[in-house]
């Protein structure tokens, strides 16, 4: 049996929503800040005393005095995969979640609250904690929730004190072997650290009845409308209400005139569904090159709520193999957050909270790399990230933490049922549906799990209005328009000293079609979201799984600076060949933002993570790679003859929805230009083509540069670069 969640008969109020005040209505109380904090071994075992601080949200590697061995624990899919690494023995092999190395079982957070006024309904609203959450209020026990990946809400009403301080306890566990077994705590075979923590934003919100619990808005740009579903509970007397929804933009307060209301007649606690049609002639459409956003203002006379939104469809198109954007086909280019494991980061701190930190890492450098996309890989985010992501004009592939991989290996949790997953897809929906920038759910990361596929699928996305496409990992696609995602790792084969190894030469002869790597063949579009295998530690370091890949790339004598450049070119021209051949509705690069410290997996490619500066080769290679109008030559061989012959194929495409007129030149460089071709070329909207040049390779030998630039005639439009790096031999 499931937990129960004692909030007015599981309550999900408030949803993924900007709640603010409306005069008599909803009063929102912030409780973010400095708690008091402590520990124990048994589950009722409340502390006597808080001896720590911590502040939230947060984690609770962050207390001070800080808490021993806060993180440590070892779980079944990160034993398994060291097992199939001959790191460890197969008798290490479990079906338990983990273990624990840590002397305490749960966290105890403590802090005290006065309401600043009366109400009939008090709600806390806990954002987000692992793992799981029990809330007691003066000494009374409230209720359980231990899901840790979507917001827990707690009717306080009978045990708050009005009139006073009042004394709130909220226990979380100290790692996810305390959960019980049906609950999906997450699942990672390269997560190291299993940090505890509320890791979102705590409120109190205060109403008179009858109270909003949520409020759904689903828009439809062909008729010039959205829908809005609103559930509203009476915990008071029996009455007549009126609801009532109003529209205006985000920003400036105007907006369309017109609005709906409704009378309800609601018995004492009553809750029920309303769903209405509210017209928006002419509506401003969102977009990732222009982010408008609506508010939709609700209330029912004792509560209110607004509710962010913007005009947008999004989904997928079998026929086509696209993304369709607001009806119009789409490309996404991108890269992917994993930031649970960013969690366990040692520069981590309070980075994930810092709002400035945050709009530089979502905004102000996607941006100027030239992505529109991103996926929120193996765990959920802060609702302030989605906030971000919505004004940013980012597309997000949403991800529930689960990674099992497939029916050959060892980690599929048994014990998950059908209807303990559809309780945990369910409120993890509910946080995010009203988000414009929440484009895909994502089921799981390569993940082979039939019970996902036909029993959850297609019971929990009825409950999205907006109907968005589903992924589920390398499970067969559920619905006619789903897509799925492939990760063709080529330099795998380096590090498993496959033989022979992956070379880019190889690039010349393919096609950039879907890969074998997911556990079927399939005509459905598809997301190239991994792809590389050619990860770095922030110092230029191999991680552990390329020592192997750079040790026969570059030598065992190679240096940090040689490896970045390395990483970094070769990164760029697997992003150009993938997007060159377009069979991928969506490329998007692994990994943007995760951990780096000795003995991790995978890492990113910032020289500081705290200031947020990336590898200056990361954005002279990389970002030009992923430029709108994109160019890649099909050229890889590391040495030529001395005045030999050759022609070189140079592939364009265009994302944009217009033609783009542009001067295409190719040059052999040693320091300056030595030779030089030009061609005036015209890319359709959302074209692509192909130039061959016949080039004649330099007489004599040395390190030469092979250049195309694709110079729009558009004024102040900048120049897309490839270029290819080769020796000329003498033969």
């Amino acid at each position: 049996m499931l937990p129960r969640i004692a909030v007015l008969s599981c309550l999900s109020l408030l949803c993924a929503i900007h709640a603010a005040p409306v005069t008599p209505g909803r009063i929102v109380v912030p409780l973010d800040g400095d708690w008091r904090i402590d520990e124990s071994l048994a589950p009722d075992q409340v502390p006597a005393a808080f001896r720590h601080n911590v502040r939230v949200p947060g984690l609770i590697n962050r207390a001070e005095p800080v808490f021993q061995q806060v993180d440590e624990f070892e779980s079944r899919e990160l034993i398994d995969k060291r097992v199939r690494l001959k790191e460890l023995p197969r008798s290490m092999l479990t079906t338990e979640v983990g273990f624990s190395k840590q002397p305490r079982n749960y966290f105890w957070y403590m802090r005290t609250f006065r309401p600043p006024a009366r109400k009939q309904v008090a709600i806390l609203k806990i954002g987000k904690a692992q793992f799981g959450m029990q809330v007691w209020l003066n000494g009374k026990k409230i209720g359980d929730n231990s899901h840790c990946f979507s917001a827990g809400f707690f009717d306080l009403t009978k045990a708050i004190r009005w009139d006073g301080e009042n004394t709130l306890v909220v226990r979380v566990g100290a790692h996810p072997g305390v959960l019980p077994k049906e609950i999906a705590a997450g699942t990672d075979f390269e997560k190291l650290k299993w940090t505890p923590g509320i890791y979102d934003s705590v409120s109190l919100h205060l109403a008179d009845n009858p109270v909003i619990e949520t409020v759904q808005v689903a828009p439809r740009i062909r008729e010039e409308s959205i829908v809005v579903q609103t559930v509203v509970r009476n915990a008071g007397a029996a009455g007549r209400f009126t609801l009532r929804h109003r529209v205006r933009f985000w920003k400036g307060g105007q907006g369309p005139a017109g609005g709906a209301s409704e009378r309800l007649v609601l018995a004492a606690g009553e809750a029920k569904t309303i769903t209405q049609t509210i017209s928006l002639p002419k509506p401003h459409l969102w977009s990732p090159e222009d982010p408008f956003l609506y508010v939709l203002e609700s209330d029912t006379g004792g509560d209110s709520l607004t509710t962010r939104f913007g005009m947008r469809e999004f989904r997928f198109d079998t026929a086509t193999k696209r993304a369709l954007l607001n009806g119009r086909p789409y490309f996404l280019r991108g890269s992917n957050i994993t930031l649970h494991r960013f969690f366990e980061d040692p520069k981590a701190g309070g980075l994930p909270w810092d709002e400035q930190w945050v709009r530089k890492l979502l905004i102000d450098i996607p941006k100027k790399m030239h992505w529109n996309a991103f996926r929120f890989c193996i765990g959920p985010v802060p609702d302030m990230w989605m906030d971000i992501a919505d004004e940013a004009g980012l597309l997000i592939q949403n991800e529930f933490f689960i990674w099992t991989g497939g029916e050959t290996w060892n980690s599929w949790h048994k014990e998950w049922t059908a209807a303990s997953l559809i309780e945990q897809y369910k409120p993890w929906m509910r946080d995010n549906w009203n988000h414009p920038s929440q484009a895909i759910w994502d089921a799981s990361n390569e993940t082979e799990a039939e019970l996902i596929a036909k029993d959850v699928i297609p019971v929990v996305r009825k409950l999205d209005l907006s109907n968005r496409p589903w992924d589920n990992g390398y499970a067969i696609p559920v619905g006619p328009d789903d897509p799925v995602e492939d990760h063709p790792y080529q330099f795998i084969r380096n590090y498993t000293n496959m033989n022979p190894g992956f070379e880019m030469t190889e690039l010349e002869r393919m096609t950039g079609a879907k890969s074998a790597g997911s556990s079927h063949p399939t005509a459905h579009p598809v997301i190239l979201n991994e792809y590389g295998w050619l990860w770095l530690n922030r110092d230029g370091s191999p991680v552990e799984l390329t020592k192997n890949v750079y040790a026969k790339l570059l030598g065992p004598a190679a240096t940090s600076a040689e490896r970045i450049e390395l990483n970094n070119y070769l990164l760029a021209g697997l992003t150009e060949f993938w997007r060159a051949h377009r069979n991928f509705a969506g490329v998007l690069h692994f990994v943007y933002l995760t951990c780096s410290y000795p003995g991790v997996y995978t890492s990113d490619h910032f020289r500081d993570v705290e200031k947020l500066e990336l590898h200056p080769e990361f954005e002279k290679y990389v970002k030009e790679a992923f430029r709108p109008l994109g160019v890649y030559i099909n050229f890889w061989q590391p040495k030529v003859a001395a005045a030999s012959k050759r022609k070189i194929a140079v592939m364009i495409v265009n994302d944009q929805y217009e033609a783009a007129d542009a001067g295409l030149t190719l040059t052999i460089e040693s320091g300056h230009a030595m030779t030089k071709q030009t061609a005036s070329v015209n890319i359709p909207a959302l074209g692509s083509q192909t130039w061959r040049f016949a080039i004649a390779f330099p007489n004599e030998p040395g390190e030469y540069i092979l250049r195309a630039v694709a110079q729009p005639s558009k004024p102040g439009a900048e120049p897309t670069v490839s270029l290819r790096k080769f020796r000329v031999e003498a033969p």
